[in-house]
């Protein structure tokens, strides 16, 4: 376990994030464009050290790992608590019928499945509803534990399962960590002078990288629990900037391996390119689902492209 370089490169994401946020509220907009775009990769580190953290790989110690996955959890920005409960979560319904956001279910809406996809995996929205679901967790507690949200809104907006976990936490650990992540947040704007422009054109660009990793990552693999991701191909720099979280199939066959030792767990052989699966979403939209056990539908990518970035 990598403790003292976790703790290193925790440090240096936050330092190099704060640079590209102040960069893209105080310069020329093409200098700023090249700081968002930087920040969109730069952001993945400290989300990847909250990811070692929910497995408990992050430090060596419950105590310490905790608190790397709440301190990271601040440059999100999001509860630490609450993204464990979600990701384990994730890891249990990994593509079967209750988490499958590339395909929908003869019972489920096309339409309605599409919207979630490209609306919340393609163009960003999907890491846009964590921010303000905390706020709203923060703000108006009762209503988030409330019935009607957690077994009707919630559900409408494709988030039913998780919320349905989350809700059984101790609401004011949850409160504390959203406190504390928001509060770095304003300290790190008011430090920095940020402009609502250049934190928002970041934060977008950040959105559209995360939220789309979120299911290039799984999308066509089968329908198994544990199988049912990739280890995809991509730059090595793309890959060390998230700490190899793009080795998912070996993370889901090895989740409490940490990020070090990824590379050596991985397939190399028949794994798609980040561009190929992410093209593909693009081009198919969601299909009809195949039954659980069923293998990759390989047949729904695009070429390979010839770069890897």
């Amino acid at each position: 376990m990598p403790e003292r370089l976790n703790w290193a490169l925790l440090a240096l994401s936050a330092a190099a994030t704060s640079a590209c946020l102040w960069t893209v509220s105080h310069s020329p907009w093409w200098v700023a464009l090249s700081a968002a775009v930087a920040f969109a990769f730069l952001n993945n580190m400290p989300f990847s050290l909250m990811h070692e953290a929910v497995h408990g790989v992050g430090a060596a110690t419950p105590r310490k790992n905790y608190w790397l996955g709440v301190i990271a959890g601040w440059m999100f920005p999001t509860s630490f608590s609450l993204q464990r409960v979600a990701h384990l979560g994730h890891h249990a319904r990994n593509r079967t019928d209750r988490e499958l956001y590339d395909y929908y279910l003869p019972s489920e809406s096309k339409w309605v499945r599409n919207l979630w996809l490209y609306g919340g995996n393609l163009f960003g929205l999907y890491w846009f509803c964590i921010p303000i679901s905390n706020a709203l967790y923060l703000l108006v507690t009762p209503f988030y534990r409330s019935k009607i949200f957690v077994e009707r809104i919630a559900p409408a907006m494709g988030f039913g399962e998780y919320v349905r976990d989350l809700v059984e936490l101790p609401p004011a650990r949850v409160r504390m960590e959203i406190a504390l992540a928001f509060a770095y947040q304003a300290v790190t704007w008011w430090a920095l002078d940020l402009s609502w422009q250049g934190w928002l054109l970041a934060h977008w660009l950040f959105a559209l990288h995360w939220s789309a990793l979120q299911y290039v990552d799984h999308a066509w693999s089968p329908r198994d629990v544990v199988k049912g991701a990739w280890d995809l191909r991509v730059s090595r720099l793309s890959r060390w900037l998230a700490l190899n979280y793009h080795y998912h199939l070996a993370h889901h066959s090895h989740p409490t391996a940490p990020w070090t030792e990824l590379p050596g767990l991985a397939t190399r052989e028949g794994q798609p390119t980040f561009w190929q699966v992410y093209w593909s979403l693009w081009r198919n939209g969601v299909q009809p689902a195949p039954p659980m056990g069923a293998p990759a539908g390989r047949s729904l990518f695009a070429a390979p492209p010839d770069e890897i970035t």
